[in-house]
């Protein structure tokens, strides 16, 4: 099977070259040329554009920013719909607004292009050991010509519903994390403020109904003061952007979520847009005047 690939960033990259070597003969594209240039060197073929790439391929796959990058990418000039041949896929596996992936997919539809959308979850770390989860929106028949891709990928993938279901079930997982990453920074920084060693108060809760895959991956993270970015605070905040904008068209309330983006919009302004989100904790630490860090470590 020839794939396309067109978005060679912080995600994409390390999920093109886990399909090179899994053995699938890739032709790549992405407006950066040291990326392509790096994924080339691994055995793909380089792409002109969008459309050039997907006239190349049986499958082609996006992994790019948010919904106008996602426009641009397949419905554009030279995008991928206009290289795509009858009974393709097109597999957008960018996290967007699902109303822009159920406008892609009506797109291609009208040219007999099937269209998924599957957004992943797992950050940078599982795009690099092939242990995404993959929320899928599109029929069964699509889905399953490309599960074989998805199991390279992602560790899970799951077909959710019809197009744009992929990036609810996406919006879903993005708030969940959101407020669970600032439960958990409120919860340090009580614990911090208190006296107690938050590596010890993490390690006394991880095994009672606290415990979450959240807390295992962050609570480490701000521990130990890195901030290094898996998934950025500004991508997270587009996401939960895009969550409110779906809910407000659907009439459901979402306060958790309203109140979470305001941290993070409060973030960027204070030039932690591209800190991992784990950096939410540090304005809870900001309004408390306390850091959240190991004491044994800090010389206390």
């Amino acid at each position: 099977m020839n794939i396309g690939f067109i978005g060679l960033g912080i995600m994409g990259k390390p999920m093109a070259l886990n399909l090179i070597k899994a053995g699938y003969r890739l032709t790549v594209y992405d407006i950066a040329q040291e990326p392509m240039e790096e994924i080339v060197a691994a055995g793909a073929d380089a792409g002109k554009s969008a459309q050039d790439v997907a006239s190349r391929s049986e499958v082609s796959i996006t992994m790019v920013p948010d919904g106008p990058e996602v426009e641009a990418a397949v419905l554009g000039p030279e995008g991928a719909l206009e290289g795509a041949a009858r009974d393709s896929i097109i597999v957008d596996m960018s996290s967007i607004s699902p109303l822009v992936a159920q406008k892609v997919g009506e797109a291609c539809a009208g040219k007999g292009v099937e269209f998924l959308d599957a957004p992943v979850s797992g950050g940078e770390p599982k795009a690099i050991d092939g242990t995404l989860a993959i929320m899928t929106g599109g029929n069964r028949e699509a889905f399953d010509r490309v599960l074989p891709l998805f199991q390279v990928l992602g560790s899970s993938a799951v077909l959710t519903g019809p197009v744009g279901a992929g990036n609810i079930t996406k919006l879903a997982n993005q708030i969940m994390v959101a407020v669970n990453i600032a439960g958990m920074g409120e919860a340090l920084v009580l614990a911090a403020k208190a006296g107690l060693d938050p590596d010890v108060v993490y390690n006394a809760v991880k095994a009672g109904l606290a415990g979450s895959a959240v807390l295992d991956a962050k609570a480490p993270m701000v521990i130990s003061r890195n901030f290094n970015p898996g998934f950025r605070i500004r991508l997270h905040q587009k996401d939960l952007r895009n969550a409110l904008q779906a809910a407000e068209a659907m009439q459901v309330s979402l306060p958790f979520t309203s109140l979470a983006q305001q941290i993070l919009i409060s973030l960027i302004n204070s030039d932690r847009g591209d800190l991992d989100h784990s950096a939410i904790t540090t304005f809870i630490e900001d309004m408390a005047k306390t850091e959240v860090k190991n004491l044994e470590n800090s010389g206390k």
